[in-house]
């Protein structure tokens, strides 16, 4: 559905009155426009805390694009900038700056105590007035559980509240602030997610934390097409969000079987046809559905490489006036179903090495939501799920969440406008998110290169201002 408040307020008239009338101002956001276009481009500044530990690795992957790359100096607290490599070019802070920045990447790994925060502030202070529209900040920290010393452990965790507040600054621009936390030794593994947090790809996540966790080195693989060769499952997949997987995945190089009920399946078809993969119609609450779609499976491909459990219902009634069919359905279609697949397809070895499996959460299962109660809980499972198998799955698979919050499809189109509105506008970038958002940021977690990435939950939510 068309976003009217959106569309007026970008006019010549419209941002006269919205700010007359102190109404939100949304920036349109700017996402990926073809498969090969450059993750970034423009100016983009790196800083670097002394005894940092990944600025290198992060001039690396920018120095692979297009971007003029500067580095702070001009600074005592940011000595280190300079090792963001040869393509870099010093910026004096302390002298006036004339550049509108894409992006700024700042490396805090080697903040060892809340003293060693001001670094933050030598950064930041003079340049985040300079950041464009549709911009980026990214901040890489050291996982706070990895920190031995307590006051090392409180410096690393302050750069969640940092992060945030500034993805609330920031995003009355368009622009996005979101953090990545990696574990000691594991700055190789950061290329997929800096590519992904700095790209319109993550054009509607901001606010956000990723820990990034040893494992072995991600393979080299296409930019453009890095899912090529692989099978993937995607639930849900005869529209919205989960039609928008199923092309992504697709565009990424991916074979896809895209599963939805029994009666959906024409639509399905309309899908997966388009896209050259499979249709398969299944009830996945039926107690047969995960030996029928290992079936399936075994018979088309002989195995899977991603599985992307985006089916979902809502049943929603106050408890109190809740039937009971409500909530077993509610719990079967967006938990249970999910874990029956996965073990079905690891008790019968169809879960292939370097695999990935994504589940849909939801802004809901984080906060709660009136008359949610059985939805609520299932997602909320769903984190729980998530978080425990990523410490049990092995062979180089992994498995991660997405946590969507208000994105344009016909389930929101139906709701009542004060609701449809105020589920826009309260978040950092006033506005609602689109399928593709979704999409794109499973495909992050699907690409091979994102080997490190295990056990998180990420929200799309334009940094909802319900829940943490």
């Amino acid at each position: 559905m068309s976003d009217l408040y959106l569309r007026l307020a970008n006019t010549p008239l419209g941002q006269t009155a919205v700010k007359s009338l102190g109404l939100p101002s949304p920036v349109p956001l700017t996402r990926l426009q073809r498969p090969d276009q450059p993750f970034i481009e423009g100016d983009v500044l790196i800083g670097a805390a002394n005894g940092t530990k990944a600025v290198a690795s992060l001039g690396l992957t920018i120095s692979a694009s297009p971007a003029n790359l500067f580095f702070a100096s001009g600074a005592e607290s940011l000595g280190d900038s300079e090792q963001a490599g040869k393509k870099a070019k010093a910026l004096d802070l302390s002298a006036p700056i004339e550049n509108a920045f894409k992006a700024l990447v700042f490396d805090a790994t080697g903040i060892k105590n809340p003293d060693e925060l001001k670094a933050l502030y030598a950064f930041f202070h003079p340049t985040i007035k300079k950041l464009s529209a549709n911009g980026r900040v990214l901040i890489i920290g050291q996982t706070p559980s990895s920190c031995r010393k307590p006051a090392n452990a409180a410096a690393q965790q302050a750069l969640e509240g940092f992060t945030r507040s500034v993805g609330k600054e920031v995003g009355k621009k368009g622009s996005t602030a979101n953090l990545i936390w990696i574990a000691p030794g594991t700055d190789q593994h950061l290329d997929s997610s800096v590519r992904f947090f700095l790209s319109p790809r993550s054009a509607y996540v901001s606010g956000q934390t990723v820990r990034i966790g040893k494992s072995d080195l991600a393979p080299a693989v296409s930019q453009v097409k890095p899912l090529t060769g692989k099978v993937a499952l995607v639930t849900g997949a005869s529209r919205g969000i989960g039609e928008a997987i199923a092309q992504t995945l697709a565009r990424d190089g991916a074979t896809v079987i895209g599963l939805d009920i029994p009666q959906a399946l024409n639509e399905l078809r309309a899908v997966t046809d388009a896209i050259g993969g499979k249709a398969f119609a299944c009830d996945i609450t039926d107690a047969a559905a995960p030996n029928l779609i290992a079936d399936f499976i075994a018979e088309h491909f002989e195995g899977i490489d991603l599985v992307i459990h985006n089916a979902g219902i809502t049943r929603d009634k106050t408890l109190g006036n809740m039937p009971e069919h409500f909530w077993d359905m509610t719990i079967a279609v967006n938990l249970s179903a999910e874990e029956l697949i996965d073990e079905e397809l690891q008790k019968r070895k169809l879960m292939r090495d370097n695999g990935r499996i994504v589940c849909i959460s939801s802004i809901s299962g984080i906060a709660g939501n009136f008359g949610q109660t059985n939805y609520s809980t299932a997602k909320s499972g769903v984190i729980g799920y998530v978080e425990s198998m990523a410490k049990h799955l092995k062979n180089g698979v992994t498995i991660n969440a997405i946590a969507p919050g208000f994105i344009e499809t016909q389930m929101t189109a139906a709701m009542p406008l004060t609701i449809r509105e105020a589920g826009r506008r309260m978040n950092s970038l006033s506005q609602g998110g689109q399928p593709i958002d979704v999409a794109e940021a499973i495909a992050w977690y699907c690409s091979p290169a994102s080997n490190g990435v295990n056990g998180n939950v990420v929200r799309v939510c334009g940094q909802s201002l319900i829940g943490k």
